[in-house]
């Protein structure tokens, strides 16, 4: 599935590679609450990068349905963007330092168990950065 999710957005990598780009995958969270917001790990660069995000690409897969009214954002240490669908690109973050560690973070509104509690099997961003 990675290398479906860099092909799909190779064009961006391309377009980017004069600049700059990294890539970070991890595994999701778990999600048994209404009201409650759950938190990947940090995705981060594994080699050192200067600069300011210009763009980023994101692709997340859940393991069974996706809960009515689901709200996921992609936060750095300072700043969240509100992102829709399972996978896409923002310019939401623009100017953030491309250094810092991104976040997805996951939220289904209302209080009470969510059942089936939502399971984020892997997650995934490439930040192009200048």
């Amino acid at each position: 599935m990675s290398r479906l999710f860099l092909l799909m957005y190779l064009p961006f990598i391309v377009h980017a590679s004069a600049e700059g780009a990294w890539q970070a995958s991890g595994v999701g969270a778990t999600l048994s609450h209404r009201g409650v917001a759950a938190s990947s790990r940090a995705l981060a660069p594994t080699q050192p990068v200067s600069g300011v995000m210009t763009m980023v690409a994101w692709r997340y897969e859940l393991i069974g349905p996706t809960p009515a009214g689901l709200n996921v954002r992609l936060c750095s240490v300072a700043r969240c963007v509100e992102i829709e669908g399972q996978s896409g690109t923002t310019r939401g973050l623009t100017n953030v330092a491309a250094n810092e560690p991104l976040r997805f973070v996951w939220q289904v509104p209302g209080g009470g168990s969510l059942f089936p509690a939502l399971k984020v099997r892997s997650n995934q961003v490439i930040v192009n950065y200048q």
